[in-house]
């Protein structure tokens, strides 16, 4: 008989049939603007009740938990690019320029925001201090990522428009900040609908799945690479994750973080966002190379994904009960 522990739980085979849904029936068009207002909707409702739910004291102590956010973003700026540049100093001849470029480029993002705070959610992290950490990354790296990319590619670039963080203005942070208005009135309400927020932060995370994947097979990168560096470019992404994965794992703890805290970490540290990494390639990038360059982001992203739910999955099962 098969043990019941191997059996995937309702949320990873949604995962893996999203990604599956992806590639057959790809969304595009006007289909895929409309599921994109939709998860946009969704995203900003997960702000407005992890904001609804937070207490104002434990929002004011997140903010105040700069080990953890000082350990997050040297992580996210500094180990990354370093862990990046060593890897593509090894990686073959045969592999294109461009995808090196892009691989770097990868390692020099900001963390993602909903997905990093969703899956912070999901394993019982601390979602005050996740808040906190994935939107001070989002918001230096609209200006440490094209630094760093000039500093490193030596390429050129006009800068970034502050019109990029209108996103992050008005689908995260606002939404979190009127959820903490009402906290007051609705906090109780929202702390008892425990249903209801892991159902807004999973289904969140699946439509940012479908939509990265189907944007993916919609633009036909999958058929512009040989197997062979196609092959090279995933193993590269997967040494680069478990390595950053141990190092906020092993790091967070050598350093006494709390259990909740180390999830926050794990999460937030190991990410790289898709999201702001198209607009700042195409700002930073032009000519035919952009597409190969976005390519490794965005497997990484998927990779990422799938790893998370898993990792997500592995803490909610260790979670010890609060004792009533």
């Amino acid at each position: 008989m098969v043990s019941m522990r191997f059996i995937p739980d309702p949320f990873t085979l949604a995962l893996l049939f999203v990604l599956v849904l992806g590639a057959v029936l790809p969304a595009s068009g006007g289909f895929a603007d409309g599921l994109g207002t939709v998860a946009d909707i969704a995203i900003g409702l997960v702000f407005f009740l992890h904001g609804a739910r937070l207490q104002r004291q434990v929002v004011i102590a997140g903010i105040r938990h700069w080990r953890l956010h000082a350990f997050i973003l040297a992580t996210t700026f500094l180990v990354f690019p370093v862990a990046g540049l060593l890897l593509t100093g090894v990686l073959p001849s045969s592999v294109a320029p461009a995808l090196v470029t892009g691989l770097v480029f990868m390692c020099l993002l900001p963390s993602t925001v909903q997905s990093s705070i969703a899956f912070t959610s999901v394993a019982g992290g601390n979602v005050v201090v996740a808040v906190c950490a994935a939107t001070a990354s989002n918001l230096l790296g609209m200006f440490l990522t094209p630094f760093a990319v000039g500093l490193i590619l030596h390429t050129s670039g006009t800068g970034l428009s502050l019109n990029t963080l209108g996103p992050i203005l008005f689908q995260l942070l606002l939404p979190f900040i009127a959820g903490q208005v009402l906290q007051p009135w609705v906090g109780d309400f929202v702390r008892k609908q425990k249903k209801l927020l892991s159902f807004v932060d999973r289904g969140a995370i699946l439509l940012v799945v479908y939509l990265a994947f189907s944007g993916a097979v919609v633009a036909g990168l999958w058929g512009q690479l040989s197997i062979g560096s196609l092959a090279i470019l995933i193993l590269a992404c997967f040494i680069l994750l478990a390595a950053i994965l141990a190092f906020t794992t092993f790091g967070s703890r050598l350093l006494g973080f709390s259990r909740e805290d180390e999830i926050a970490i794990v999460f937030c540290g190991s990410m790289k966002s898709l999201v702001s990494g198209i607009p700042i390639a195409n700002v930073l990038f032009a000519g035919p190379d952009l597409g190969f360059i976005l390519l490794p982001v965005m497997l990484f992203h998927q990779i990422q994904l799938i790893s998370s739910a898993l990792i997500a999955r592995r803490y909610a099962a260790q979670r010890v009960p609060a004792k009533t």
